[in-house]
């Protein structure tokens, strides 16, 4: 029996996916857990509908992202930290740092979006990537000064 996933079922499929099981795990664990639907014209074409309404609605989030992209790019951001001596930073710049500062600038990002693979600690221009969505990378300038 051929059936469209509704759910991510791990191991069998993802949602949109479609495949051939068995008739009794379709019925008796796939569609009953509403993991699946069997396959007909009619779920096939309400199947293709939502993968045009999710193509349209992908490509207006990264339409929207890349425009993001390009404003975040244009600045630099500067953060105010204390040295010690021989201008060593104490502590550093975290993730949330940086999400607040973009905050404050106008731009709503999650600290999760922000890739950092350790906290700034040391003074002059630093590179920060922001996964804006799936294939949109922001790559803004962070400069620690005195």
């Amino acid at each position: 029996m051929k059936v469209i996933f509704i759910k991510n079922l791990r191991g069998q499929g993802k949602v949109g996916e479609i495949k051939e099981v068995k008739d009794g795990y379709a019925q008796n664990f796939l569609i009953r857990n509403g993991y699946a639907q069997a396959l007909t014209e009619k779920n096939l074409t309400k199947h293709q509908q939502m993968v045009r309404n999710q193509e349209k609605e992908d490509a207006r989030l990264t339409d929207d992202a890349k425009k993001v992209k390009e404003n975040l790019e244009k600045k630099t951001f500067i953060f105010k930290v204390k040295t010690g001596e021989g201008d060593r930073v104490f502590g550093s710049v975290s993730p949330k740092q940086i999400k607040d500062e973009l905050e404050k600038n106008g731009f709503s990002i999650d600290k999760k979006q922000i890739e950092l693979d350790h906290n700034l600690s040391s003074l002059g221009y630093h590179d920060v990537s922001i996964r804006l969505y799936k294939e949109v990378i922001a790559k803004i300038k962070v400069q620690l000064t005195k």
